[in-house]
């Protein structure tokens, strides 16, 4: 039975000596990742781990996690840059105009005077709000992730409607 996996955060770096992993997480609540008692972890090797946690703590707006087995910075150094990912099943329902960051991924972002952007590449939380990263054809363009600029979602059409301010896409020559 393949599990269905979402990417919750990047790992950003190391703190401490004892191999404590700063997660920097792709949105909003740290609860989900305080809660968890094993996540999947993709290396930037390629390999993937499913490991156990045995510490976590928030710390400056991020999550320090300690992982069960991996209790020094030698241990963990190689994982700086993979990506913490834990089982879709697992996940709380959202609200509406509530969405997971994997249904987000990869949707076309059209603008209501600029037309197509591009896609939608990345997301990273703000203590104001959470900002999504469009590259495309103006290059990159942050958007600020609130309702004054996104108009609608369509998952199925996988659209995002944007109006967007004066200034946030640089005027073409």
């Amino acid at each position: 039975m393949a599990e269905s996996l979402l990417e919750i955060g990047t790992i950003v770096g190391t703190h401490g000596l004892r191999g404590d992993l700063k997660i920097r997480l792709k949105s909003g609540d740290p609860d989900l990742l305080m809660t968890m008692k094993q996540v999947h972890l993709h290396l930037p090797t390629g390999e993937t781990l499913d490991v156990d946690i045995s510490r976590q703590v928030l710390h400056k707006g991020q999550v320090l996690l300690r992982l069960r087995g991996y209790d020094s910075i030698n241990r963990v150094e190689s994982m700086v840059g993979g990506h913490i990912l834990i089982n879709e099943e697992l996940l709380p329902e959202l609200g509406d105009d509530q969405y997971y960051w994997g249904d987000l991924k990869g949707l076309e972002v059209v603008d209501q005077e600029h037309g197509s952007i591009g896609q939608l590449q990345d997301l990273f939380a703000s203590a104001a709000h959470d900002t999504y990263v469009i590259k495309g054809r103006f290059g990159e363009v942050l958007i600020p992730a609130v309702r004054q600029f996104i108009l609608d979602i369509d998952l199925e059409g996988r659209v995002m409607q944007v109006a967007l301010p004066e200034g946030l896409i640089p005027e073409q020559q």
